[in-house]
């Protein structure tokens, strides 16, 4: 997490990792050659990621063993036309990203990152950049100026109680895209402003994740919905014991949290893109060879879960309650916001049982509106079984999150037997 600002950042960790492991890249702009053991992975727009290990059997005989999880996280992110004054000050305007719990953005020390596109020549080149000192704050109103603020409510306007100060006028004259232009700069390069041509850049708290507690149970951190479950399905892909026979693999996608309809979301068609790749490239791969394979084939779809807050015991489900530090929970929703059904609960149960950890079950409240992931769009799309699943957070949204430490571990063990199981 404190490699991954933003979703350009967690799939550039997730090549380090998976390049440090021997996976090879394959460019979806040239034709793939596969092979029983090959490690390959595939990026789409710098923001999404899929990993897969090559079986020895053909898909459509062994089918994929997949998980996927989401690489984006509400927050605030930057306007094309980012720079204004008012009354004194330089700020920078941002839109809302995803369902964020806004006020939880107030006074704190916030940072920019994200990905700038350059003329570099005669081409045009793709570059990250990461902020890492305290350069932006959305300062809260002080109470005397809202005496009502505890008692009857805090109501922010995300386009007038939401820009972020930058710097003082004061000061002198700004140049954001020259800030971006040096940021970005190569050694020896000539970079100047007009050379930034466009970006997509989000805040960020620059407070480190950490253990918290006092016995560390506790890990606070931003961006743990998703990025823990991405953490969990890559290091279990890298961890899981040899199982020659299966193809097996992550997919991270990036806009879970608006919506997940985009050339690299959920609903899009990356994943069948590939797995369609896959299938063809395989050396033993014959007529109808997706269709049979996902006939065959299983998918965890991992995103974090409710745990039960002891302030508001009473917006949980009575029979339902996560605890935190518990273990996996197996999400499920009779109106199919998640994909869980008898048959994944069950396989679900079996692989906890093998790697020996208790999975927790979640419901929302019946008078509440429940949410939803990658499972159903899954399940939908390509037909695939599909079990919903994640670990117990609270804050969920926030721009920090807090989950259990001991379930990291536990996770991981069910997604690693989940790679190597039988059925």
């Amino acid at each position: 997490m404190n490699a991954s600002p933003t979703p350009w950042h967690a799939v550039g960790e997730t090549i380090r990792r998976l390049e440090t492991a021997g996976y090879r890249r394959l460019d979806e702009a040239e034709s793939w050659s596969v092979k029983p053991g090959d490690r390959v992975y595939v990026v789409r727009a710098g923001s999404s990621i899929a990993a897969l290990e090559i079986g020895d059997a053909a898909p459509e005989t062994a089918g994929f063993r997949l998980i996927g999880a989401h690489t984006d996280s509400p927050n605030l992110r930057v306007k094309p036309n980012a720079q204004l004054k008012r009354s004194g000050q330089h700020q920078i305007g941002v839109e809302i990203y995803g369902g964020v719990l806004l006020y939880t953005w107030l006074d704190r020390d916030l940072a920019l990152a994200g990905r700038v596109m350059v003329r570099a020549g005669n081409a045009l080149d793709a570059r990250l950049v990461r902020f890492d000192r305290a350069m932006l704050r959305v300062p809260s109103l002080a109470i005397h100026l809202d005496r009502a603020v505890n008692t009857e409510g805090l109501v922010l306007n995300a386009q007038s109680h939401m820009v972020p100060l930058l710097a003082l006028e004061s000061g002198g004259a700004l140049d954001f895209k020259a800030l971006l232009a040096d940021a970005v700069r190569r050694d020896g390069e000539s970079l100047a402003a007009g050379d930034v041509l466009a970006f997509e850049l989000c805040a960020y708290d620059v407070v480190p994740a950490t253990r918290g507690g006092v016995r560390g149970e506790y890990v606070f951190a931003p961006r743990l919905d998703n990025l823990a479950s991405c953490h969990a399905s890559l290091a279990a892909l890298l961890d899981a014991p040899a199982a020659p026979h299966v193809t097996r693999g992550v997919f991270l996608f990036d806009h879970e949290e608006v919506g997940s309809m985009s050339a690299q979301g959920a609903d899009g068609p990356f994943l069948r893109d590939v797995l369609t790749r896959v299938c063809e490239a395989h050396p033993k791969s014959s007529r109808d060879a997706l269709p049979r394979a996902l006939a065959r084939s299983f998918f965890v779809s991992a995103d974090m879960a409710h745990a039960l807050h002891p302030n508001y015991a009473d917006k949980h489900e009575p029979q339902h309650q996560p605890q935190l530090g518990g273990g996996p929970v197996i999400k499920s929703n009779a109106n199919q916001r998640y994909a869980t059904d008898a048959e994944g609960q069950a396989r679900f149960e079996m692989w906890c049982a093998e790697a020996d950890v208790t999975p927790q079950r979640f419901v929302t409240r019946t008078d509440l509106a429940c949410g939803s992931t990658i499972g159903p769009i899954t399940a939908a799309g390509l037909g695939m079984r599909v079990v919903d699943v994640g670990n117990p957070m609270l804050s969920m949204h926030s721009c920090r999150e807090m989950s259990g430490a001991a379930d990291v571990a536990k996770m991981i063990a069910v997604m690693r037997a989940f790679f190597t199981a039988h059925s």
